[in-house]
């Protein structure tokens, strides 16, 4: 019989001195820590309690990866049942019964014609190796070295994740406009936004004069979290597929933040019923621990032995793990329970967006929802554009959240898309309890640009010549 051991506490005061000693110690390149200075030290389901000894509910569930919440316990019995049976931890790419079990979880919640015929590839532990992978197999099944990407990406942080990410100007890969309502590149929104971008990538594949040669694969993601949770109209996506397939182009689907029951479905390509020749997974299949695959279509299987490999892809604790994960989210409608209570979230939120201005746009599918702020005294009604992000303000929502008690996180192009990303457990209670802290924290950082605004000094004499001519040096 297993005790529990009573999580680490920090001595009062402590948490402090920790934060101190992280900003002394780690890089310049830290994240989350900067909008969050909190210091967990025990977790349980959807709330997170820090060395200070306050609670919080956390609505970034480790971006994602924490479909079941904190220390969920089917997760845990799974991990302490291999660290039980003496079984080893590392084993390279060795098969063993607990990778068996996971490949076979896995593949009986693929789309069909994917499990059918498909192979998997264990990658390094983070998402950015299996978008790796993902690349470096379509250009050596292809023989060709172009890609395919789309504006507002985010596939990862490494070298070639990177180059077909949204900010990267890598010369080998085609931008092509991904569609959305609120900011739609042609101006248009709705479907037929969606048919405009569409015709648009097909023209410049098939335009001889459209400097793309045949590119060795299209990634996209089903929807777009980092760049401010933007859902691809299933139209748009079903036309990809017919695009790529007719074309000889391998189509990448990147499920790394949307898979597992987040969106509404077990995996996001489900919406449109299109079935990728390669779709990336990392996240929430490790079940709170490191893991990354491919699976992918048999015939794209022509690499060399060894010509993509990982210390740590046989990270057997999040194998056990993400069994575990994977069952429960199938056995327990958990996909079906975030697609209901999604769309009820999203209408409260905009139901909230009517009696506040900045609420630019409400938008998400499941438990994958973004609020952007804009800043609506800034709108140029004439242009017919939306108003300008409020990234500022988003910042400050960001922390009067925090102080109620609420974790979120910011996204899109202007970090202007307040994010939640909550664990696939939440219940009808905790939901309430995540908009009401959400609504309230909205409310106070808008009487607070309110306050800014009404005692900003009165231009003095000379004021507008100023502004128009610039400052004086």
């Amino acid at each position: 019989m297993s005790v529990t051991q009573p999580a680490p506490t920090a001595l009062p005061g402590a948490h402090e001195a920790i934060l101190r000693r992280q900003s002394l110690r780690e890089s310049a390149a830290r994240t989350y820590a900067r909008s969050l200075p909190i210091v967990p030290v025990r977790a349980r389901g959807l709330t997170i309690e820090g060395a200070d000894g306050r609670r919080y509910l956390d609505c970034l569930s480790g971006a994602g990866t924490l479909a079941l919440g904190h220390n969920h316990p089917v997760v845990l019995e799974a991990i302490r049942k291999v660290l039980d049976s003496g079984a080893p931890l590392h084993v390279l790419d060795l098969a063993t019964p607990v990778k068996d079990a996971f490949t076979t979880e896995l593949f009986a919640t693929l789309p069909r014609q994917l499990a059918e015929n498909g192979r998997i590839q264990f990658c390094g532990p983070a998402g950015t190796d299996a978008v790796e992978a993902a690349l470096k197999l379509v250009r050596t099944a292809t023989g060709r070295s172009g890609m395919l990407a789309f504006t507002g990406a985010y596939h990862g942080m490494t070298a070639g994740a990177l180059a077909v990410s949204g900010g990267a100007g890598e010369a080998g890969v085609t931008r092509l406009p991904y569609p959305q309502n609120y900011r739609c590149p042609y101006g248009a929104g709705g479907e037929r936004g969606a048919e405009l971008a569409a015709r648009w990538t097909e023209n410049l594949l098939d335009d001889p004069k459209g400097g793309v040669p045949a590119p060795a694969g299209m990634i996209l993601e089903p929807v777009q979290g980092e760049g401010g949770v933007i859902p691809a109209p299933d139209t748009w996506m079903r036309r990809m597929r017919e695009i790529t397939a007719s074309r000889s182009i391998p189509l990448i689907a990147d499920e790394v933040q949307t898979g597992v029951g987040r969106t509404g479905t077990f995996w996001a390509v489900e919406h449109s019923g299109i079935v990728p020749d390669v779709m990336v997974l990392s996240k929430a299949i490790g079940g709170s621990l490191p893991l990354a695959v491919i699976v992918y279509r048999d015939s794209l299987d022509v690499w060399k032995p060894g010509a993509h490999a990982g210390t740590f892809r046989g990270n057997q604790l999040a194998m056990a793990a993400g069994t575990a994960t994977l069952a429960h989210v199938r056995e327990n409608g958990l996909a079906e329970r975030a697609a209901v209570l999604g769309a009820r979230m999203l209408g409260q939120l905009q139901g909230l967006a009517a009696d506040h201005p900045c609420i630019g746009d409400v938008r998400g599918r499941g438990l994958m929802i973004g609020v952007e702020l804009v800043d609506p005294e800034r709108e140029d009604l004439s242009s017919g554009n939306p108003p300008p992000p409020a990234p500022a303000l988003a910042a400050v929502v960001q922390q009067e959240c925090l102080r109620r008690g609420l974790i979120v996180e910011l996204g899109g192009r202007h970090s202007s898309v307040v994010r939640l990303l909550p664990p696939l457990t939440l219940t009808d209670e905790q939901a309430v309890a995540v908009l009401d802290r959400l609504a309230d924290a909205l409310a106070a950082a808008a009487r607070a640009a309110h306050t800014r605004a009404d005692t900003r000094p009165a231009p003095g004499p000379g004021a507008h010549h100023r502004a128009e001519t610039g400052p004086s040096h």
